[in-house]
């Protein structure tokens, strides 16, 4: 499984989602993961892509040592990266990142990528 992890600004807009995962190139993911206090807001982002849609939770994405050390990320959630940690939480307890937090040009979002194993 595959997992596009995001962390983002309550303003964020679908084309700053869009363009922190374009940071990427091309990648084909299984689904979307985010905290579960703005998953609302990537849901238009899934819905166009044709993916799951998952929230994690706080107690969730501290459970997960991420590469990144953001200190936005770290005063909001208590972890370095939100997008590493929703991700990495996502794809479960083996997952490692593919690929470390983007930013979007706009520096609204940021999208990591990382990959799990099935049970």
């Amino acid at each position: 499984m595959i997992v596009a992890g995001f962390g983002f600004r309550g303003g964020a807009g679908l084309a700053a989602l869009e363009a922190a995962l374009a940071q990427h190139g091309v990648v084909a993911v299984d689904a979307l993961a985010a905290p579960e206090d703005k998953v609302a807001l990537l849901a238009p982002l899934a819905r166009a892509m044709d993916v799951p849609l998952l929230a994690i939770a706080r107690d969730a994405l501290q459970s997960v040592t991420t590469h990144s050390r953001s200190p936005a990320s770290l005063r909001a959630y208590g972890v370095g990266s939100v997008a590493e940690a929703a991700a990495l939480a996502a794809a479960g307890p083996r997952a490692f990142l593919l690929h470390p937090r983007r930013v979007s040009l706009d520096c609204m979002a940021t999208c990591a990528i990382a990959q799990g194993f099935a049970p």
